[in-house]
């Protein structure tokens, strides 16, 4: 753990600085949960309502953050949850398959106005949107991210091993996909 996030979280578990340290937090990492959260649920105002729940979580929970892991890492394993949670509400409220609510969200970031992908890209979604919810989560991760097989490996709690197969697993499938077009 760097000294920067070691003063963070000292600061967020003390009363005089608790305030204008969460504000530091939200904004060192507002950015990259939002786009974690966003490679997941599509949305951008679904992401902004998950988002607001995960700094709530992190605001109602951070004082028993322990620093056993890295700050971001507990960040994005928050983030991760949530954004599960509201797609697999999604999926069940509408009685569909989290696989063909996948589909359908991909189908409607043609639609979304803060959508700024061209058509390559968007056929890179609708190829991630056909894997599990476990390979897409890596591959968003390593993919769009760019974060380290040990980062991943502590956010989903899983080893090294299993997603490097994962993301190898997730590629050839996405390359296949988009082969077949």
């Amino acid at each position: 753990m760097d000294t920067q996030e070691e003063h963070l979280i000292q600061a967020l578990h003390s009363e005089s600085q608790f305030e204008q340290a969460f504000s530091q937090l939200v904004h060192l990492y507002k950015k990259r949960l939002y786009w974690h959260i966003r490679n997941m649920v599509k949305n951008h105002d679904d992401t902004d309502d998950i988002l607001q729940n995960v700094f709530i979580k992190v605001y109602k929970n951070v004082k028993k953050f322990k620093g056993d892991s890295k700050l971001y890492s507990w960040l994005y394993r928050i983030a991760t949850n949530e954004a599960i949670t509201f797609l697999n509400q999604k999926a069940k409220k509408y009685q569909i398959s989290n696989e063909e609510l996948q589909q359908h969200l991909v189908e409607s970031l043609k639609a979304d106005v803060y959508y700024q992908g061209d058509e390559i890209q968007l056929k890179l979604q609708q190829a991630i949107a056909t894997l599990p919810q476990k390979q897409q989560q890596v591959f968003n991760m390593k993919y769009f991210q760019d974060l380290k097989y040990k980062e991943i490996a502590n956010i989903l709690e899983t080893s090294e091993g299993a997603l490097k197969a994962s993301y190898h697993i997730a590629s050839k499938k996405i390359e296949a996909f988009i082969k077949a077009l």
